[in-house]
């Protein structure tokens, strides 16, 4: 949320948090859900003003300039991923801009009446691989949720490379991706 400075209520992570179990033997499950950033988006698909665009590289991200705000992207993804920013706020109403609001403005301007996402950090990516950096493993390449996630249950880097150390953890630790059966050939994969 910090990385993209994004406004009050808009949250490109969901986190889902459950519980199995009797008391006292109870286990909680937190499950993060992002853009799955698909091979097969259906959010591209359904687009009308082409502002949901797939990258060479497989990153889905949207266009603020192209988005009318339809919110057809909303209605595709079966993940839920998307939000539309329907207008400005302010952290604390009436007190106008705090200073990292006055920043964010500058450095990622949102538009309002458009749709946003999860966009896999790829101005970190695309400014790291300038500098000959690799995502995964160069933190200033890497998405800012990987490198900032306390507890480390989060990893990033090449699924086309079956040796990379995400394609090793998917083996080892039995990773499967989110609703497999939507055809959507995710590329967030969740480990055992």
């Amino acid at each position: 949320k910090a990385e993209h400075f994004l406004p009050p209520g808009i949250f490109w992570c969901r986190v889902l948090i459950s519980e199995t179990g009797k008391y006292p033997l109870v286990t909680k499950h937190i499950l993060p859900v992002r853009c799955n950033h698909c091979q097969e988006p259906k959010c591209v698909d359904v687009c009308p003003t082409g502002a949901t665009q797939q990258r060479e590289d497989g990153i889905v991200w949207v266009d603020p300039d192209k988005c009318m705000g339809c919110r057809y992207c909303m209605m595709a993804c079966p993940y839920q991923s998307r939000v539309f920013y329907s207008d400005e706020q302010e952290y604390f109403p009436g007190q106008g801009l705090t200073p990292f609001e006055e920043v964010g403005k500058q450095l990622y301007p949102h538009t309002p009446g458009t749709v946003e996402k999860c966009n896999f950090c790829m101005e970190r990516i695309d400014a790291g691989l300038a500098k000959g950096l690799k995502p995964g493993v160069d933190r200033e390449a890497t998405p800012a949720c990987v490198i900032n996630c306390l507890t480390k249950a989060m990893y990033f880097g090449d699924l086309d490379d079956p040796y990379s150390e995400v394609s090793e953890l998917i083996k080892e630790r039995k990773g499967k991706p989110l609703h497999a059966e939507y055809g959507t050939e995710p590329s967030i994969y969740y480990l055992e």
